[in-house]
């Protein structure tokens, strides 16, 4: 869209220039252009001088930003994405404008990172990392800064004006740790933040409440919530009473082994191999002696260890690294999909290690037994995915008052895969990412809702969709020597956990796109490259 006034752009410079500092909000100013035949201070024939216009032929574009009463994360995105010289002066509160207070820039920049820092450690996508430090300097009157955001480094560089040197400052995230009742806090300061409700003191103050306060839920509470998502998750694939107490049993002993390992400092890569071997070996026990339980024929060892890898599979890192390729963030993407690696290849030697050791003792187990799923019951099947998704949301810490949403909208996600793939025949993949994107598409509507991160709506709801019985297959069939078989099974879990991470993706887009107002300008600016060059 072309502008066709002949004032100064809509930027901060011009108004700078003008000693006006004029919000330009509202579109291109108006005013006289210079005569023809003026230079400017350079010289040139209509180039921009002291106190001079300057138009270029085709016109100024119209900057265009979501209306004020839109969410921060909108707001900021379409702001950030500007240049620093076209972005609106920032609105101050009266008092403050009236009173000439200035803001110390050192602080705000510390409170910024600050915010940054428990966001991205809390399992945030960059993209609203980045939108949310550049909101919170924003709203303290900060227009020229520039946030930075990688997997392990946060950045950001405030330049006072054009000729005066910046001022860059950084924090690195060495621990993270998964609590979205913090990172729902976090959220909520921000949004006060860019309101303008908080002030610059009273938001540290917040700030150390919201790192101070303790987890909802204690060590034990989430070794509990693993025992009942690994139970759940083996009546997915066909388990039965029985075969859910071992499964829940054998998460619990892993979580507490995978504690102990924290504990001692070791690495995660240790700790989700420790806590995936009491999974494999209750599934070998119980291949080799389950015949001896009266009443239980027919065990399925199988699914004692696919419920086990439920627990495990790192979906929530999966779908944020997806979501940072997608948007643009190729390092932190990049940095990521290696820690879903390294997860995955403990799961793999913890879980490998056991199953040779099983095979060696004679121990005789069929791939085919987690077919065998309740496809005649699927109420049997729903409440067991949506048990799954609220100890999934215990886990990830979740508050009490987002567990019946998250679970509801697991079990929706699960009753489209259920009619795609089971009862209409369609292929895995696809009916994985349409529920995958039902499931971000309703999460987002949430969020949008309740003004608040949509990980928590979203991350719990993907866990019955995670490819645990693909990712077993392929173990299995490596361990009994048959690679090829193993290397295709695994490929597919790996089109399944990249369906999920996409499909959540372009659910939230759509709900973006669907609740983008007539007229308004697009979220936020997109790269633009065609033909991959």
């Amino acid at each position: 869209m072309k502008g066709t006034g002949t004032g100064p752009g809509t930027g901060t410079d011009s108004g700078a220039a003008a000693g006006g500092g004029r919000d330009t909000d509202r579109g291109p100013a108006t005013g006289s252009g210079p005569p023809a035949g003026s230079t400017g201070s350079a010289g040139l024939p209509g180039a921009p001088g002291p106190g001079s216009a300057f138009t270029p032929p085709d016109g100024i574009p119209v900057v265009l930003l979501p209306p004020d009463d839109a969410r921060w994360q909108d707001r900021m995105r379409a702001i950030v994405r500007l240049p620093a010289t076209e972005r609106p002066v920032p609105e101050l509160p009266l008092a403050r404008a009236e009173s000439g207070h200035t803001v110390a820039v050192p602080r705000v920049l510390d409170l910024t990172l600050r915010i940054g820092e428990l966001l991205l450690a809390g399992g945030e996508g960059a993209e609203d990392v980045e939108a949310a430090m550049f909101g919170v300097a924003y709203a303290y009157g900060l227009a020229r800064v520039e946030p930075a955001v990688t997997f392990t480094l946060l950045g950001i560089s405030y330049q006072p004006s054009l000729t005066d040197p910046p001022l860059t400052m950084s924090r690195t995230v060495r621990r993270r740790g998964t609590d979205y009742t913090r990172l729902a806090a976090v959220f909520a300061l921000v949004g006060a933040i860019t309101e303008h409700e908080v002030t610059l003191e009273d938001a540290y103050r917040r700030l150390t409440v919201i790192r101070r306060n303790r987890h909802p839920y204690d060590s034990w509470a989430l070794t509990c919530a693993a025992g009942l998502l690994a139970g759940a998750a083996s009546m997915l694939v066909g388990g039965g009473p029985i075969v859910f107490a071992a499964a829940a049993l054998a998460a619990m002993l892993g979580d507490r082994l995978a504690w102990l390992l924290a504990g001692r400092g070791l690495p995660e890569f240790y700790q989700f191999a420790a806590a995936a071997m009491p999974a494999a070996a209750t599934g070998v026990v119980v291949d080799r002696y389950g015949h001896w339980i009266p009443g239980a024929t027919g065990l399925q060892s199988s699914a004692v260890i696919t419920g086990g890898l439920f627990a495990l599979l790192p979906g929530r890192a999966l779908v944020a690294a997806v979501q940072d390729g997608l948007t643009g963030f190729y390092i932190t993407a990049s940095a990521r999909l290696l820690e879903v690696v390294y997860l995955v290849v403990g799961i793999v030697f913890g879980v490998t290690v056991v199953l040779y050791a099983g095979v060696s003792l004679g121990a005789d187990l069929d791939p085919d037994q987690a077919l065998r799923a309740f496809d005649h019951h699927p109420w049997v099947q729903l409440i067991a995915a949506m048990v799954v998704t609220l100890a999934f949301a215990v886990l990830l810490q979740c508050e009490r008052g987002v567990l019946p949403l998250a679970t509801l909208n697991g079990g929706v996600g699960w009753t489209v895969f259920g009619a795609l793939h089971q009862r209409a025949g369609g292929n895995q993949v696809a009916a994985t990412a349409a529920a995958a994107g039902l499931v971000g598409l309703f999460g987002q509507l949430m969020a949008r809702y309740r003004y608040k991160s949509v990980l928590p709506y979203v991350t719990p709801a993907i866990g019955p969709l995670l490819p645990g019985s693909a990712t077993y297959f392929g173990l299995l069939a490596i361990t009994q020597h048959h690679t090829d078989q193993g290397f295709t099974q695994l490929t597919k879990a790996a089109a399944l956990a990249l369906a999920i991470a996409v499909g959540v993706n372009l659910g939230g887009e759509i709900a973006r796109l669907a609740l983008k107002r007539p007229g308004a300008a697009p979220p936020r600016k997109a790269a633009k490259r065609t033909r991959g060059f």
